[in-house]
């Protein structure tokens, strides 16, 4: 975005946020441009975590061992982090409309291809070409919204993508089930097949139509007025220079900075506990009410995403300064910590309710974490050095997503726990650390902490 779009830097940031035709802007953008990622990432989590409703039945079928399905589940994430960087450069070069486009046509391509797995070997490296062909997709999103959206909505605009997440729980957990059974009940195919193709075909369409939704940036959007236009491109350049002042200018200053691996940490620790949620939620819930993965677990494994739809929203509306942001992020690391924990508990103590109770606690904490954890590299990574920083701190920090079911499963077997509860808990400590560190974050104030200087927040009207 340019710098010369008529703002100056001395201009202050609230006076150019209060504009009607500013908000105006804001809210084209936001019904125009949200739904379409929200789609882009309901099926790619969709397709990352599918994995937990055909564990059973491709051990049943083909003989996939416990050993192959966890290097195949966290081996995603692998591919993930050795493109992530070079996928956010592409997509700085290219743009969001034909990147993200190709990131989603192609992992939906792998994804279907999973409908013809036979063995081990191949599960494995199609589960590698996912995460390389995904690579980009969750920080291509990240750096868009950061160059659509003031940093005092951002948290908001971060936490209606992440509505994603609990949607494609809501509708994927059901959906996945309903798939096997259909599929089983047609005889010439298995279920967990047409489950995949199905899936992935869906990959697919998302990613024809976001070519044909999707604007690159607010200077090439024909439904801005000339007026809403330059307001928007007016206080994203302001923003620029105070970013650009506050944080690493270029690739290699972006990937040694200090804070940008602060925050790598930090994800780390939330990835663990989301992943080791995730991917294990429709087992554990099965686990819990004492029965086999089909429509009816995946209603239950709904219902914590279903708070979580409304919990991560009205966080995301609240946290507009950085107080707030800080305590609020440190306030649900550690609820996270307490759900996860707490649902080890409930297993081992036999209490299904309240197992599934501190599941939707963890939920719908980790789901507030994620957009308000994004507010802080955003609000000092600009150009080239965002695109290598948030490229590191999402790929790196999703590597918990490898480390969470190795992890896991090595603690239950170690502990020989009975219905994988002890590997629970190991994933539930991380976020403790998280929130210690988002305590931290205090001593890190920056020139980028002034635009969230003020308690007032101009928010786009839905």
């Amino acid at each position: 975005m340019s710098e010369t779009s008529g703002t100056p830097q001395s201009e202050a940031p609230q006076q150019l946020l209060n504009s009607p035709v500013l908000k105006s802007a804001i809210r084209k953008a936001t019904f125009r441009l949200m739904p379409m990622l929200v789609i882009l990432y309901i099926v790619a989590f969709l397709d990352r975590t599918n994995v937990g409703f055909a564990e059973e039945a491709m051990e049943q079928s083909i003989g996939i061992s416990q050993a192959a399905y966890a290097l195949g589940a966290g081996i995603f994430f692998i591919g993930y982090a050795i493109f992530e960087i070079p996928s956010n450069l592409l997509l700085e070069r290219f743009g969001a409309k034909i990147w993200l486009a190709r990131i989603a046509v192609t992992w939906g391509i792998v994804s279907a291809c999973f409908s013809l797995v036979q063995n081990d070997f191949m599960f494995i490296a199609l589960r590698f070409l996912l995460g390389v062909t995904e690579a980009g997709l969750f920080p291509g999103v990240i750096m868009f919204l950061a160059a659509w959206f003031p940093n005092k909505v951002r948290v908001e605009m971060f936490a209606i993508f992440y509505l994603a997440q609990p949607f494609s729980q809501m509708i994927g957990n059901p959906l996945s089930g309903w798939l096997i059974n259909i599929g089983d009940q047609l005889g010439f195919v298995e279920g967990w097949r047409v489950m995949f193709a199905v899936e992935g075909l869906m990959a697919v369409a998302a990613g024809i139509a976001a070519f044909f939704v999707l604007i690159n940036s607010p200077q090439d959007a024909k439904w801005l007025e000339k007026d809403e236009k330059k307001a928007l491109l007016d206080v994203m350049a302001h923003e620029n220079v105070v970013r650009e002042s506050a944080g690493p200018k270029g690739i290699l200053a972006a990937l040694g900075n200090a804070r940008v691996w602060y925050f790598t940490v930090i994800y780390f620790c939330l990835q663990i506990a989301v992943y080791g949620t995730t991917f294990y939620l429709p087992q554990q819930v099965a686990t819990l009410l004492g029965q086999e993965a089909g429509w009816q677990v995946g209603l239950v494994a709904a219902i914590p995403w279903f708070f979580g739809l409304f919990f991560c929203y009205f966080i995301g509306r609240i946290a507009n300064t950085v107080k707030r942001r800080r305590n609020l992020g440190a306030l649900f690391y550690t609820t996270t910590g307490l759900g996860v924990l707490g649902s080890a508990w409930a297993g081992i103590n036999d209490q299904p309710v309240l197992g599934i109770v501190f599941i939707t606690i963890a939920v719908c904490s980790f789901l507030s974490c994620g957009p308000i954890t994004w507010s802080f590299p955003t609000a000092f990574l600009v150009g080239t050095a965002a695109a290598a920083g948030i490229g590191l701190i999402n790929s790196l920090g999703n590597l918990g997503g490898f480390v969470a079911p190795i992890l896991r499963n090595a603690v239950n077997e170690a502990t020989g726990s009975e219905g994988g509860f002890a590997g629970v808990i190991a994933l539930g400590i991380l976020p403790f650390l998280a929130a210690i560190m988002m305590l931290l974050t205090k001593r890190m104030k920056t020139n980028a902490d002034s635009l969230l200087e003020s308690e007032k927040t101009p928010t786009p009207h839905h």
